[in-house]
């Protein structure tokens, strides 16, 4: 059972979204919270898999939240997935490179909620090729030393195998579909992307694709 924390200032939208997930069999909401100080306090409490966040909310805001909930050790195993309205895209990448795990808009439909979800839970990223290439663009492949999730020395730290599965990851490719692509096991391509982040100290996929990006691995 996938346990979920709703964070978002708007009510109406959380019960919305509560009677989604709810209604699902494979999944519960075990929190709501109506700001970022209120949604870190839960994932504390509750150790949700995910955390549904919105960006924009009075007080301590879904940036700063999802900051706070990514960076603790014994929140390791929480996955954030950001709420949108693609307003401010700058506020999106820097979610991301806090540790989020991808995004949504708030205008999507019930199964691409849900799908989200387990994607997401399942330690994935929910990542989008042209909203990624877009935000990596304008604000992630930064030059800033300081706003590199990790140096393009540390590359050295992969194998030629690695590198090319990160790469295939950054341009938006699934496990299975770069297994198709190599002809080897989704599994192995699991078990590459895995070792990838923790050379490179990635939280999770998402991450993985920035630093790629970031190094020059990939061009935007």
């Amino acid at each position: 059972m996938t346990t979920v924390l709703l964070a978002d200032d708007q009510a109406l939208l959380r019960a919305t979204f509560r009677i989604l997930i709810d209604t699902t069999e494979d999944m519960t909401v075990v929190g709501e919270a109506a700001d970022g100080s209120e949604a870190v306090d839960l994932t504390r409490a509750h150790h949700p898999d995910v955390v549904l966040m919105d960006i924009r909310m009075p007080g301590t805001d879904g940036l700063a939240a999802t900051a706070a909930i990514c960076a603790d050790p014994e929140l390791t195993d929480t996955r954030v997935l950001i709420l949108t309205t693609f307003e401010n895209d700058q506020y999106v990448a820097e979610a991301i490179r806090a540790g989020a795990s991808g995004f949504l808009g708030k205008d999507v439909s019930t199964d691409v909620l849900l799908t989200g979800i387990r994607t997401v839970a399942g330690g994935e990223s929910l990542l989008s090729p042209l909203a990624t290439r877009a935000l990596i663009t304008r604000f992630l492949a930064a030059p800033d030393p300081e706003k590199r999730l990790a140096s393009p020395e540390r590359l050295s730290d992969l194998t030629p195998r690695e590198r090319e599965v990160m790469a295939l990851a950054a341009h938006g490719m699934s496990n299975t579909d770069i297994a198709e692509e190599l002809f080897i096991s989704p599994l192995t391509i699991r078990s590459h992307i895995q070792r990838a982040m923790t050379k490179l100290d990635a939280r999770d996929r998402a991450q993985l694709v920035v630093i790629a990006y970031q190094s020059g691995l990939v061009q935007a």
